[in-house]
């Protein structure tokens, strides 16, 4: 049975994405041969991908488009990705599909994997995942940087939680 694994990289006042979904320059504030190490190992160890349309959206433009070739690249074309949306009609980025019961759809993901599923971004996402209790560890890189607005990878909405069943330690 595969771990459902939140991975983000998060500005040090708690923002996971800038107001442009697509823009992951500040990124580059905490790129580093540790931090790409960690990124093919996960890639290793990883079945899908879950995103929310938005985070999708962003995704999708960068990857399909964007980056020189190579491993990381390449891992994101290639690995089949979920994409939760009541909104969008087709996911067109290589080995995407949608899912209107993102909850039963990830539940089977994780019974029917041997290896791990990784939620990047899409914190609207995380918070539904979070309350059908489906997370199991949550993975956060704390980028030196502060962006000062975007989204906000844990919302007021939210409300207060205990993340400690789901927290890993030691990284």
């Amino acid at each position: 049975m595969g771990k459902l694994i939140v991975w983000n990289l998060m500005s040090l006042d708690g923002y996971f994405r800038k107001a442009d979904p697509a823009d992951f320059s500040w990124h580059e504030s905490a790129w580093s041969e540790d931090l790409e190490r960690i990124s093919l190992e996960q890639g290793a160890d990883a079945a899908a991908l879950v995103f929310g349309r938005i985070t999708y959206e962003g995704m999708a433009a960068y990857w399909a488009n964007g980056p020189e070739p190579g491993p990381i690249a390449d891992f994101m074309n290639a690995i089949p990705k979920l994409v939760a949306s009541l909104t969008l009609t087709s996911a067109d980025w290589n080995n995407s599909r949608l899912t209107r019961d993102v909850i039963a759809d990830v539940a089977a993901l994780k019974r029917d994997s041997a290896k791990n599923i990784y939620v990047f971004g899409s914190a609207d996402l995380c918070a539904t995942l979070r309350g059908a209790s489906l997370i199991d560890e949550w993975r956060i890189a704390l980028a030196p940087i502060l962006l000062g607005a975007g989204s906000p990878l844990f919302k007021d909405a939210d409300g207060a939680s205990g993340l400690s069943r789901c927290l890993r330690r030691g990284h």
